[in-house]
């Protein structure tokens, strides 16, 4: 076992008593004590590797996860071992359960877009803004584990009424597409435990000790899976700190920590406080901003990293102002310091802040990469040129077989769809498998076959044309067969369809082009497409600043960190001051401040537009809460001010927080 380890990660590592929660505050080392701990459970403990899973909630985490251990393990991760995510897990689960849970092995996995395209079919209305919220509010109940029938008692608006009408349809739909969602790899091996003790007592088998990463980030049905799997045994480390728990908008509910000693009273709490990461004066603002929230357990993180530089505040005129400030801050500070661009990130709550930045890092030649926003192949009118490559290369692709088959509409509806997916499930083929056989025409009308089977038809000339045909030629060929532009015109406004058109061609062309290069076909090209990347934002070597929202740079750190748009309604949110959720809040500003080294530098502006408006701002409670150490900055000549009248800034700021609260 490393030297390196604490005394706090050494006893997290070797308990083995029973079921144990380690609270590992921000960059204390959590990866560093999964790792060792799988390492030792396998080597020095005896378990077979094939009995052992570490579970993530990212694949980047689980990749650098199985980096780490193979380090540890002689430079390969042992045969066997699973280091995953929980939707990973529960593919693996349903794919060798499948017969139990009602579906064919093969079955396929739909994610939010082709979710939201079925709820608004069930709806009756193209319309997707409105199909969202229902989609939303049904993936809710679902990480909930609330069935349909329960669901209907708890609607409470004219939103979660009409969601709770939809949510049964909404799962017949699925199961007759021989499909899942996102939330049932989850739902569907959690309840399949419940009702199958046989099912549920060969995986407690297999899988003998559980480690859990980022716990604060569970959700009611991943608790319920977690708890299923451990048994009475117990036998499972999780990980997780409740001063990091921001993800409640998307289902985690950190009150599992708490039920974690209800199920398991022999919970062993150890908790990691030294932190490996930030200087002395970064921490100091961080305990004291997350000491405001109510804490299921007392933490307090130090370092000995040095006291570091000072935390400095910057007021600015407004947005405009506060992007040229950082943008030319950073260009200096990089000067001066000799760093590199991408020792710097810049961070904030919503999306819709990244663009001015965008242009002034633009203006100033500072080269700068995304992260939490849409990636290019994420786009949906890049999604469904992908599902229409997938099924040329793949008729088993059901998945692909749905989008190309409703995407541009082609007089087939939900009630053919579901027909076949029945039959299909039935038989236990692919849906495009289904279609040509001659019991078909048992479960279908003549019409229904007809209009299937042209689509087979046209599928069948496109393949025999893409394995000797230049690939953009022929995919620009299908595009005008299947009349996506006019489609897209059709469904969207004019701006929102020329850009997606815009973004189809260029994926065309840039296809060709790589098709060209590769001396590839259309088959050959859709075949490695996922190993393909457009921008290749992942490179380390790449030197650029990193802009990202709070939650997409959790788990990350950099040298440092510019905190822009820290002011009431902003960080925090104002739904979230309206609806009491400050805690949350405050728990993102936690995350974001703890990204930082060596230096931090928050902003905020004293106006801001909103729409056509230019509304005044006020500094967010959460600089007041930072304490009286941070620096200043006079927001006119952007000088520093005096101590004493940094403290008499501080006082006004928190005697207007007084007023409001």
């Amino acid at each position: 076992m490393s030297a390196q380890i604490n005394a706090p990660q050494r006893e997290a590592i070797r308990y083995l008593d029973g079921p144990c929660l380690v609270l590992a505050g921000a960059g204390s080392g959590k990866t560093r004590v999964i790792t060792q701990k799988i390492a030792y459970l396998i080597g020095e403990c005896g378990l077979a590797p094939a009995t052992v899973a570490a579970i993530t909630f990212t694949n980047k985490a689980a990749r650098e996860m199985q980096e780490r251990v193979a380090k540890l393990t002689g430079g390969r991760v042992p045969a066997g071992l699973t280091v995953c995510t929980f939707h990973a897990l529960g593919v693996r689960i349903i794919r060798q359960e499948a017969k139990h849970c009602g579906l064919k092995p093969q079955f396929s996995i739909l994610d939010a877009a082709d979710t939201v395209q079925i709820v608004a079919d069930l709806a009756g209305d193209t319309d997707r803004g409105i199909a969202k919220p229902l989609q939303w509010q049904i993936s809710a109940w679902k990480n909930a584990m609330i069935t349909p029938a329960e669901a209907a008692s708890l609607a409470r608006d004219e939103i979660s009424a009409a969601a709770a009408k939809l949510y049964p349809e909404y799962e017949r739909t699925l199961r007759a597409y021989q499909a899942v969602d996102f939330d049932d790899l989850i739902t569907l091996p959690v309840r399949l435990f419940e009702d199958n003790d046989e099912v549920r007592e060969r995986w407690q088998n297999r899988l003998r000790y559980l480690l859990i990463d980022e716990y604060q980030d569970t959700n009611r049905a991943q608790y319920r899976l977690l708890c299923q799997l451990a048994g009475v045994r117990g036998a499972f480390t999780a990980v997780g700190d409740d001063d990091q728990a921001i993800y409640a908008w998307r289902g985690a509910d950190v009150e599992n920590l708490r039920q974690l000693q209800v199920h398991f009273p022999a919970l062993k709490v150890i908790k990691l406080e030294q932190n490996y990461r930030s200087s002395k004066r970064i921490l100091q603002a961080a305990n004291r901003v997350i000491a405001h929230n109510d804490k299921l357990f007392e933490k307090q993180l130090w370092s000995d990293l040095g006291v570091g530089e000072v935390v400095e505040v910057t007021s600015c005129r407004d947005a405009e102002h506060e992007a040229e400030w950082v943008a030319t801050r950073l260009s200096a500070h990089k000067f001066e310091h000799r760093t590199r661009f991408r020792d710097y990130a810049i961070l904030y709550r919503g999306n819709h802040q990244a663009r001015i930045f965008e242009q002034q890092l633009r203006n100033q030649h500072i080269p700068y990469v995304i992260s939490g926003g849409k990636s290019f192949f994420e786009k949906a009118e890049i999604r469904d040129l992908i599902a229409w490559l997938r099924l040329l290369a793949n008729e088993d692709d059901d998945l692909a077989f749905i989008r190309a088959i409703t995407v541009p509409r082609r007089g087939i509806g939900p009630t053919t769809i579901e027909a076949l997916g029945r039959y299909a499930g039935m038989r236990h083929v692919s849906m495009y498998a289904a279609l040509l056989e001659e019991g078909a025409a048992r479960h279908l009308n003549a019409r229904q076959i007809e209009g299937l089977r042209e689509f087979a038809g046209f599928i069948q000339r496109i393949q025999l044309r893409a394995r000797h045909e230049p690939a953009a030629r022929l995919l620009n060929e299908l595009l005008s067969a299947i009349h996506y532009e006019e489609w897209l015109f059709s469904h969207f406004d004019s701006s929102e369809a020329r850009a997606k058109w815009q973004n189809a061609s260029d994926f065309v062309s840039w296809l060709g082009s790589r098709g060209d290069a590769d001396g590839k076909n259309l088959i050959e090209l859709t075949q490695t497409i996922a190993l393909i990347s457009m921008l290749d934002k992942e490179d380390p070597d790449f030197d650029a600043v990193q802009l990202a929202t709070l939650h997409a740079a959790k788990g990350l750190e950099f040298p440092h960190v510019f905190l822009v748009g820290v002011e009431e309604g902003l960080l925090p949110h104002q739904g979230s001051i309206d609806e009491e959720r400050v805690e949350e809040e405050r728990r993102l500003m936690y995350v974001g401040i703890t990204r930082a080294q060596r230096s931090l530098t928050l902003t905020w502006c004293e106006r801001r537009k909103q729409g056509r408006e230019s509304r005044i701002c006020e500094a967010s409670r959460f600089i007041v809460e930072m304490g009286e150490e941070v620096k200043i900055n006079n927001p006119a000549s952007n000088a520093p001010l005096s101590k004493e009248d940094g403290r008499a800034r501080l006082a006004r700021l928190r005697a207007m927080l007084d007023q409001k609260g």
